[in-house]
Parts: structure tokens; C-alpha cells; sequence
């Protein structure tokens, strides 16, 4: 069965946005954007929220061909173009999505399927929304957090109303220059 990977950009107080969802806090560097790109290529589909799939759609296709794009955003929109894409929503149609499937009810029996095809990896990014939803199923696998070196003190929270114990262990962590942290944990079995 593939993995579901969860991919987060978190403060260190546990935020993933800012009180109006903003971002601008996280940071990136071409060793941390060099270590993503190992990621993606063990996978095959990408799973998103309604609103971070929007924001994403809206980018990633054409980014690669601009004339100021970087090496990360050609290679990045390069993946994002040919993999498979979900969509959680339950507003959202996949009528005229290109290579993306819209889930909207039965939550665990469809990402079930979905992790039972043939394939590599499933990596959900942001979307903590979605995120939170699938943990709630214990649908997430593995989580990569990627901490932060700012203490935010309000905002979106990384985990919130989750009820029940999510046992994990430490697989692996890496350091950037940038001063983030990327802390590897898998999900322990006897969950």
C-alpha cells in the first residue's frame, strides 16, 4: 500500500499561518527546495485542500516557463504538471480538471483506494484543514514537519480538534542553513 506524507511548514509555537493565513514567515533555501525535490520524486500524487489546490493550480502549471522562473520552480512545476492531483472539497466539481479527482464524501473509503493503487508516494501539502481531516481518519502515514525559527503566538493552529492519540516515532530530522528544522516522524502501526 503507498504512504500518505504529510508536508507542513510549522512555527515553533505549533502555527502554520498567521491570524489572516499569512505565510510570509517561512523560509526556504535552495538546500531545503534541493531536499523537497527528493520527495516529490518518490511520488506520483499530490493531495491538497480546496483552497491550497486553488492557490497551487494557479501557480505551478506555467510557473517553469517564465523567464525569471528558478531551477525549483521549473523542476517543481515540471512534477506539479504530471502527477495526479486530489482534491478534498465538498464545493469544489472536477468537471474540467485536468489529471485531478475531486473527493467530497466518504473520506476514508476513497483515500483507501486511492493508497491501494499502484504507485509511489501520496503528499499532502499545507492544507491543514484537509490535513486535520485525515488525521482524524488515520489516513496520514508519515509526517514531515518543517519547524520554523519564529514564535508566532497566534495564528492557524498545525493540530486542532484532534481527539484520540496518534502514536509516532522519530525516523529522521535534517537542518538547513535557513534555520528551519525538518523533523521526519513515522506513524507507529499498533495505532
Amino acid at each position: 500500500m503507498r504512504n500518505l506524507i504529510f508536508f507542513m511548514h510549522t512555527s515553533l509555537d505549533g502555527f502554520v499561518a498567521g491570524v489572516n493565513g499569512e505565510m510570509d514567515w517561512i523560509k526556504f533555501d535552495d538546500d531545503l527546495f534541493d531536499f523537497v525535490a527528493t520527495m516529490t520524486d518518490q511520488a506520483d500524487t499530490a493531495l491538497y485542500g480546496r483552497v491550497t489546490y486553488e492557490m497551487m493550480q494557479s501557480y505551478w502549471p506555467k510557473a517553469g516557463e517564465q523567464p525569471n522562473a528558478t531551477k525549483h520552480d521549473k523542476e517543481h512545476s515540471d512534477w506539479y504538471n504530471q502527477v495526479s492531483k486530489v482534491v478534498l472539497s465538498k464545493t469544489m466539481q472536477e468537471t474540467g480538471l485536468q489529471n485531478t479527482i475531486v473527493i467530497g464524501d466518504r473520506l476514508s473509503d476513497n483515500i483507501i483506494k486511492i493508497k491501494k493503487q499502484v504507485g509511489k508516494n501520496i503528499i499532502i501539502f499545507g492544507s491543514p484543514r484537509a490535513s486535520q481531516s485525515l488525521l482524524k481518519e488515520g489516513l496520514i502515514d508519515e509526517f514531515w514537519l518543517f519547524v520554523n525559527p519564529i514564535i508566532l503566538g497566534q495564528g492557524m493552529p498545525l493540530f486542532k480538534d484532534i481527539t484520540g492519540t496518534t502514536k509516532l516515532k522519530l525516523a529522521d530530522s535534517k537542518t538547513f542553513a535557513c534555520g528551519v528544522i525538518a523533523l521526519h516522524y513515522e506513524k507507529l502501526k499498533n495505532n
